[in-house]
């Protein structure tokens, strides 16, 4: 009996996704629950699972976009699940005049833990290198495993002599379909660019402090909460603070309605292998440096590995954007809506400052807040802003006490 697979919604308003992988190859037999492929939408990556344990039949190629509903592939649930029979065990024949093996030359050794698609052609690619006429095997795969990709196929060449080349000083162009995750942000940005007055103010802090208290107290942090002390959990707790006095900074405008939050949820621009994604910290406002921290962490691992969930990129009150790890110096960050404001963080460089009448030099960091003017005013940008600056210059004012950074590390 062959098994219908469809694509399952993945999540509202989203009507169709592309078959980014094929995990499984037409004709693999495969369990019940066994992840098959790697389907994209516009929000997220999310894996289709065989229903049913049988044999694959592969109806859609990879990198094909597909409605929601569709049949993109079969089971036949009566086949049987094949026997792993082990190899049989035959004593060597004796080979006569068997050629002398040069000592100084011995024959590589075959890696017993290859990866079983190394070498193997994606539907998409085995089809353009048999046009090309081109054998699997002169290819070099640079998918997972070593498994051949449709780019792999699309740029394979055949020399005067044979085997896999790329030609010097080529001219050739190549188009690349765009990703439903890239035709979605890109959506966005244009209409935050359209549909908002967006502005920007600057300013800047001195990290010394902060990079103080992380020289001293990091290796007790890690040991306590089993997480590194990053700029993140300070950043997020500074703006958790600044939102609260400024109300409006939290808040976003719903037709001829503003929305206010009494939460504020943390959206966290990272930079995944498809593209940007924006996670979001539910209830900042609640948490404690540590726990900052660990969430952080988990999210940015789900991003770089694709897992993020729909419900995990949903929502957000104010995005936190760090462009300074990619070396950013400045920049003006665009909103990311229905939010009113986003706040740039950048690379941190030893300037020289003046203090009371001395020229030092001091580790400083350029903040940029970009903001929707129809619903924030200037006074109330730059007073959030300031109010970050002053609580990144200031990490212990974060939480006043009889010990304010070490309750504010959670010791």
């Amino acid at each position: 009996m062959a098994l219908e697979l469809k694509i399952p919604s993945v999540g509202e308003s989203v009507t169709e996704v592309t078959i980014s992988q094929w995990l499984k190859q037409d004709g693999d037999y495969v369990e019940m629950d066994e992840a098959v492929a790697e389907l994209e939408s516009e929000k997220a990556t999310v894996e289709l699972n065989a229903e049913k344990a049988g044999v694959l039949k592969i109806l859609v190629e990879e990198g094909e976009d597909v409605a929601v509903g569709a049949v993109v592939a079969s089971i036949d649930t009566s086949a049987e699940k094949p026997e792993s029979a082990e190899p049989e065990k035959t004593a060597s024949p004796v080979v006569e005049d068997a050629p002398k093996v040069d000592a100084k030359k011995p024959e590589p050794k075959q890696d017993s833990k290859s990866d079983y698609a190394e070498g193997t052609p994606s539907p998409a690619a085995r089809k353009i290198l048999s046009e090309k006429g081109i054998a699997s095997s002169q290819v070099k795969g640079s998918g997972r495993g070593g498994r051949i990709t449709k780019a792999d196929a699309l740029f394979a060449n055949v020399g005067n002599g044979g085997g896999y080349q790329v030609s010097d000083g080529s001219r050739e162009e190549r188009r690349e379909k765009m990703s439903n995750l890239r035709k979605a942000v890109s959506r966005r940005l244009v209409s935050a660019k359209n549909e908002t007055a967006m502005l920007t103010t600057f300013n800047e802090a001195n990290m010394k402090p902060i990079m103080d208290i992380r020289k001293k107290y990091k290796e007790q942090f890690k040991e306590v909460h089993g997480v590194g002390l990053g700029f993140m959990s300070f950043f997020t707790r500074a703006v958790v603070l600044a939102l609260q006095k400024y109300p409006a900074v939290n808040a976003y405008i719903d037709g001829n309605q503003m929305v206010f939050h009494d939460f504020v949820d943390i959206s966290i621009a990272v930079s995944g292998p498809k593209g940007l994604m924006v996670p979001v910290i539910r209830n900042a406002e609640a948490m404690q440096l540590h726990e900052i921290e660990a969430e952080v962490t988990r999210l940015a691992t789900k991003a770089r590995d694709g897992k993020l969930s729909i419900d995990e990129m949903t929502g957000g009150t104010f995005t936190i954007s760090n462009g300074g790890v990619f070396g950013s110096m400045m920049s003006t960050p665009i909103i990311n809506p229905p939010q009113s404001a986003i706040l740039g963080m950048h690379n941190i460089i030893n300037r020289p400052v003046v203090e009371n009448g001395d020229i030092v030099a001091r580790p400083m960091m350029y903040l940029a807040m970009s903001y929707d003017h129809r619903i924030i005013d200037g006074r109330e940008s730059v007073g959030f802003l300031v109010t970050v600056k002053n609580y990144l210059e200031n990490p212990e004012t974060m939480l006043g006490s009889t010990s304010p950074v070490e309750n504010l590390l959670g010791f």
